[in-house]
């Protein structure tokens, strides 16, 4: 596909990635109600998603993988480790916060590209990216509150130490640090994909993080075996849909438009998020955690623009 054609595609390709990557959260409820620890589906996810690339890649693209330089090879294993924290501790926090919160915390990624861009880009923010940050911090306030606070006849909230401790804070500090880990994902990934085709990356990409969360899932003490065949279905989706689909439409965008571009159109994964886990588990938001959203999108967009 020509580079001009492929624009035209661009958008048509994103909102199949935004669909895709909206259901990663759901398979990982449903894996998570049959037992499975997170750590196990974040590996399995990727070596799953490894195993179906190995036939494509080694057959068809094997001379470019073998023209890798130890560079690009060095990149990829950091590209893959970024990845496999991300997952690691997004997918964790949804053992302890909420669908929305979480998807809204780790969809900060174009907020942080903003943030590095000076040290990591050579660009400086623009004030509209400063305004951006400060509406991301509030709304990012405000939810963490409506986790840990309630309102009956007035708002009721435990003291600031108990608020630092409870389950929900803990769940969104995870789904933040993934955030921050699929930053340095982006960046690299922007670098590689410049010169090299897509499945040769995400063959690479892939395979280091399948590797990295296979060691760190041992090193738990959690095993990939004796699960119910239902629960290896879920995670065989996330590997083909949000995986396969949407990480790696955004991969292929990546080739075509600066990192922090490629990281604006991931917000449109917790509005898909949100509506699909209010139908299918029943998971209806506060009207602080939507405020909170809002605020944190909208700061995050204002803040992307510095691109």
């Amino acid at each position: 596909m020509t580079d001009a054609r492929a624009r035209l595609f661009l958008p048509f390709a994103i909102l199949i990635a935004i669909l895709a990557v909206s259901t990663a959260s759901i398979f990982i409820r449903f894996a998570q109600n049959d037992g499975v620890p997170s750590l196990v589906i974040a590996a399995l996810r990727l070596t799953f998603a490894t195993v179906i690339l190995t036939p494509v890649a080694l057959t068809k693209h094997l001379d470019e993988i073998k023209r890798f330089t130890r560079t690009e090879v060095l990149l990829g294993v950091f590209s893959g480790i970024f990845l496999a924290v991300h997952f690691a501790t997004w997918i964790t926090s949804l053992e302890y916060t909420s669908v929305a919160s979480s998807v809204v915390f780790v969809a900060t990624g174009p907020l942080w590209v903003a943030l590095f861009s000076p040290m990591l880009l050579k660009e400086h923010l623009a004030r509209t990216a400063i305004v951006g940050l400060g509406l991301s911090i509030v709304g990012g306030a405000i939810i963490g509150l409506s986790d840990a606070c309630s309102w009956s006849g007035g708002l009721s909230c435990p003291d600031l130490q108990n608020i630092m401790q409870g389950r929900a804070m803990w769940g969104n500090f995870l789904a933040l640090a993934g955030a921050w880990a699929v930053t340095g994902y982006l960046i690299i990934g922007r670098k590689l994909r410049a010169g090299m085709s897509l499945v040769p990356y995400i063959f690479l990409v892939y395979g280091m993080a399948s590797v990295a969360l296979i060691v760190i899932m041992f090193v738990s003490g959690n095993t990939p075996f004796g699960y119910a065949p239902k629960a290896y279905g879920w995670i065989l989706l996330l590997a083909i849909l949000p995986q396969l689909v949407g990480h790696s439409t955004y991969n292929w965008a990546l080739k075509y438009l600066p990192a922090a571009l490629v990281a604006v159109t991931t917000l449109g994964e917790p509005i898909g998020s949100a509506i699909l886990a209010f139908f299918l588990l029943s998971e209806t938001p506060a009207i602080t955690t939507i405020i909170g959203g809002v605020l944190m999108l909208t700061g995050m967009y204002l803040a992307s623009r510095n691109k």
